[in-house]
Parts: C-alpha cells; structure tokens; sequence
C-alpha cells in the first residue's frame, strides 16, 4: 500500500465530502479511491469514516487521525517546496472558501488577470455565507466582519471595508418618489433579508450628521421596514430591486456595477446599514504554497483599500 497516496485520498474525500468529488478532484476512478482508503483503515486496524447513501462522516479516530495526516502532507509539500523553490512558478490548484455574492460581483471579474500572469494555477471555489473564521480546509478563505475579526489560528490580510446602502431602480422612484429622510422609507417596499439574526427594526448611521444626511442632528435613525419580499439570498433582493420591485439594502460590492451602469441608484445618500471588513486569510502553516502566496498578493493588489473602494466613485458631490 502506497500509504501517503492513501493519506492523501483520505484527506480530499472528507475535504469535497464524497468520494465521487474526491476522485474527480484527484483525477482518479471512484473506485480506486475507495480501495485507498479502505486500505488505509484496514492497515490502521480502525474505520476512519461513517459511510451511509447521504452523507459521510468522521469517526472519533478520523478526526484525530486527520489533523495529522494534514500536517504530515503539509510538511511532505513544505520540504518538496524548499528543495526546488529556486526554480518553482506557481502552479497546482488552491482552495478557496469564499461567499456566493462576493464571488460573483467582485472575484470572478477580477480573475482574467490573475489566470493571464499565473497560467499554470487553478482555483477550486467552494461558496458559504459571511465567514469569520478561516476554514482549515481550504488554503484561503475571504472572511466578512460586522466588528472585530476573532482570533484564530490563521493569518488575515485586511483589503476594504464594504457599506451596506439602500438602492431602488429610477423606475420605482419615478413612481412611488424618492425618500428624503430615513423615516419616509416606512411608507415604501422594502426588500429585506429573510433571517432571524436580522431585526424587525432596521437602524441606519448617518456618515456624515449636519452633511450629506441632509442636516440630520442624529446619527442614527430607525425605522419599521415595510416588507414585501423576504428572501434567503441578497442577489435575488439584488434582482427584485433592478425589476423596480422596491427599495433593497445591500453590500457595496454588489452594487458597485449596477450603480455605474445606472440600473439602480442609492437611496439616502450618506446613510448605511451597516459595515463589513473583508479580510483574505490563510491558515497558520510555516510554509505557504507559491500558489497560495500569489493568490493572496493578488487580492491584496486588488482589493486593498482604505474605506469603501466600491462606493468611492458613486458617492454624491457636495
């Protein structure tokens, strides 16, 4: 048995949850994979993983015996890597965790740049919600913040800060008006996000008090939205909005395009929901992949910046 090939199988059928994902990742027939790791199990004399028709899961023994196979193949590539680092490129494939909306409207944009100077990486995407903590798993992931970033066992570049504003279509505002004060939105469609973290009450912060919020002594003013749709996903309150359904809040770095290309507009200009912290992070190793490292730089290249890049050029001239 070729035990560090059976290691290494292991490791990516509990990374991609399948071993069907994880020979397609490995460019191997499910079948072999399969032998791997039974042979793994049949030579450590315990069963690694709980398989049923719907899910696998770790055993009390895989957890313990993951986490050590990770650092034994992260050692094997740090050694491989100091031996040739002189004449390595980048090259092989990097994971990365990073939120469904960011990796449509920003990342994916930005990626024929980075594919033009590193032709020989590739990117596995996996999508969850707003992260605040780097996943082991994966070599980077794009964390999002309200507050501080917890401390964790990896490393965080910070790149921008991204304001949650209101936007609606000109046609909507055409036809029910434009708010001219945090309580006018009471009185409009609102489009909001269907979870329980979120409140009923809805308080926005003035960016500027006696400024751009039209005078405003307060910097902070609630209202109760009027809710006509509620969803899970911001991109369908994104597309419900572009269709003139009502007024939606949402990140800067979704509205970014559609405010240049004038498809919708910002509603009380100078007024914020909230603010998320974008953070590129990569788990504590001493060694980081050529690969890894590219990546990083380059989302720091192109996402760095102090305040909110996404709203710089759309804000309001006084």
């Amino acid at each position: 048995m070729d035990r560090l090939l059976s290691m290494r199988a292991f490791v990516r059928v509990v990374d991609e949850r399948s071993f069907a994902a994880a020979a397609r990742a490995l460019d191997a027939a499910p079948a072999a994979v399969t032998r791997l790791v039974a042979d793994l199990e049949a030579h450590l004399g315990v069963r690694l993983l709980h398989r049923t028709t719907r899910r696998l899961a770790l055993t009390e023994a895989g957890e313990e015996y993951l986490a050590r196979a990770r650092q034994i193949l992260a050692d094997i590539e740090e050694a491989e890597a100091l031996a040739t680092r002189s004449t390595v490129q980048p090259c092989g494939r990097v994971r990365v965790l990073v939120s469904p909306a960011f990796s449509y409207h920003q990342l994916a944009k930005h990626l024929p740049r980075f594919f033009a100077r590193y032709p020989d990486v590739a990117l596995d995407l996996a999508s969850s919600g707003l992260l605040d903590m780097a996943h082991e798993a994966f070599d980077v992931s794009l964390l999002m913040t309200q507050g501080e970033l917890e401390h964790g066992e990896f490393v965080a570049h910070r790149l921008a800060t991204s304001l949650v504003v209101l936007a609606a279509a000109p046609a909507y505002l055409a036809r029910h008006g434009t708010p001219r004060s945090p309580p006018d939105l009471a009185n409009h469609a609102s489009l909001v996000i269907n979870s329980v973290s979120v409140p009923r009450t809805v308080t926005l912060h003035c960016d500027d008090p006696g400024g751009t919020c039209d005078g405003a002594e307060a910097r902070t003013s609630e209202y109760l939205p009027r809710s006509v749709l509620a969803a899970e996903h911001a991109d369908t309150l994104m597309a419900a909005a572009i269709a003139g359904v009502g007024i939606a809040g949402l990140p800067s770095f979704m509205l970014e395009d559609a405010l240049a290309a004038g498809t919708l507009v910002r509603v009380l200009p100078g007024w914020h929901y909230t603010g998320l912290t974008l953070y590129a992070a990569m788990p504590t190793r001493k060694y980081v992949p050529a690969r890894t490292r590219a990546l990083v730089d380059f989302l720091i290249e192109t996402f760095q910046s102090e305040g909110d890049p996404w709203l710089r050029a759309t804000l309001p001239t006084q």
